[in-house]
C-alpha cells in the first residue's frame, strides 16, 4: 500500500547536536502524560497506520486524535486530521508539536531513531507486530482500546469483528472448488511491483479462496515479462489507486506484460481500495468476503 505520500522530515538524518536539542526543546512533554492523567483528561493520541485510526474512529476516539499519518484515508474524516508524514518517514519533530500522551503505530513505522526520540521525551509508544493475520486485527483494537482508556468499548468491538470473521472465513471455506491462481500488481508509481510471500496480498489471497501465483520469494519484485510468462495467474489483483496511476482500466490492461497471462485474455481484474484490500483493519472480513465473491465470479 506504498502510494505516494509527501516525504516528511527524517530524524535519523538529523545532526546528534540538534538531536539532542530536540530532546531539551520538549522538555515541557516529558512531564506533560503524567499532568493530562492527573487532570483526568481524555490520553491525546497520534496514530500512524490507516487501519488503526480506523480503529480509533469505531471505538468513538476521534475526539483524541491529535494526529494521524498519510495512510489515515478512512473515514472521510479521517482527511482533515493533522498529518505527521508517511508512516515510514516520520519526524520527531511534526509528532511531539502535537503533545500527544501516546503514539500507535505499527512494527512498519519508522525511522526507529525518530521513535526512540519520541519515547525519549515522555510519550508511550505502542507497536504492533505486522504479521498478516486476523490477530493483527485483534492487536490493534486492544492496542487503541489501552490508549484511549476505552478497554470496555475494545472488547465489545473485538466480539463484533470476530464474528465477521468468522462468518467472512465460513462463507470462503463454504464454496469450495478450484482455487484460482492470482497475482497481485502494486502500481501506484512508474514502476509496477508484484506480491510473493509474507505480504499483506498474499495473505489476503490465500483468506480470500485464491492461491498466490507467485513463489519462491518474499516481499515485492519489479513486473517483468518474464515473471509474468511464468506466473500465469488466472486474476490479476490490484488496488483501486493503481488503476488510477495508470488512467484507467484499458490504460492498465495495455502494459505488455499482462498480455502474457490467461488473466489477459479473459480480462479478469479485481479491485479494491488500497486501505481497504491490505490494510489489515476492522473492515478486514469485508475485504475477505468482496475480494472472494469477485474470484468466484470471473471463474464462473
Amino acid at each position: 500500500m506504498d502510494a505516494k505520500h509527501e516525504p516528511a522530515l527524517d530524524c535519523a538524518r538529523l545532526p546528534r547536536r540538534r538531536a539532542l536539542g530536540l530532546l531539551a526543546a520538549s522538555a515541557g512533554a516529558l512531564a506533560w502524560p503524567a499532568a493530562q492523567a492527573q487532570a483526568g483528561k481524555a490520553p491525546r493520541l497520534v496514530t500512524v497506520s490507516g487501519a488503526i485510526t480506523e480503529v480509533a474512529y469505531l471505538l468513538g476516539a476521534e475526539s483524541q486524535l491529535v494526529g494521524t499519518d498519510t495512510t489515515s484515508l478512512y473515514p472521510a474524516a479521517a482527511r482533515s486530521t493533522p498529518k505527521v508524514g508517511y508512516m515510514r518517514q516520520l519526524s520527531a519533530e511534526g509528532l511531539l508539536s502535537l503533545k500527544p500522551d501516546a503514539v500507535i503505530a505499527t512494527t512498519e513505522a519508522g525511522p526507529p531513531v525518530v521513535l526512540d526520540l519520541v519515547r525519549s521525551a515522555g510519550v508511550k509508544v505502542e507497536l504492533v507486530e505486522a504479521d498478516h493475520t486476523w490477530d493483527e486485527v485483534q492487536r490493534k483494537v486492544q492496542a487503541v482500546g489501552r490508549a484511549a482508556g476505552r478497554e470496555a468499548q475494545a472488547r465489545e468491538l473485538q466480539a463484533r469483528l470476530d464474528a465477521d470473521w468468522a462468518a467472512a472465513r465460513k462463507q470462503v471455506a463454504a464454496a469450495g472448488g478450484r482455487k484460482p491462481r492470482v497475482l497481485f500488481v502494486l502500481s501506484h508509481s512508474a514502476s509496477p511491483q508484484v506480491s510473493g510471500g509474507r505480504t499483506a496480498a498474499n495473505a489476503v489471497i490465500g483468506f480470500a479462496g485464491g492461491v498466490n501465483a507467485l513463489s519462491g520469494f518474499d516481499g515485492y519484485r519489479p513486473m517483468t515479462a518474464e515473471a509474468m510468462a511464468s506466473a500465469a495467474p488466472d486474476i490479476i489483483l490490484t488496488s483501486g489507486q493503481s488503476i488510477e496511476a495508470h488512467g484507467g482500466v484499458e490504460k492498465f490492461w495495455a502494459r505488455p506484460e499482462l498480455a502474457l497471462t490467461p488473466a489477459y485474455r479473459k480480462r479478469a481484474l479485481v479491485t479494491l481500495d488500497a486501505l481497504l484490500l491490505l490494510g489489515f483493519g476492522p473492515r478486514m472480513p469485508q475485504a475477505v468476503r468482496e475480494t472472494h465473491e469477485k474470484f468466484v465470479a470471473l471463474l464462473a
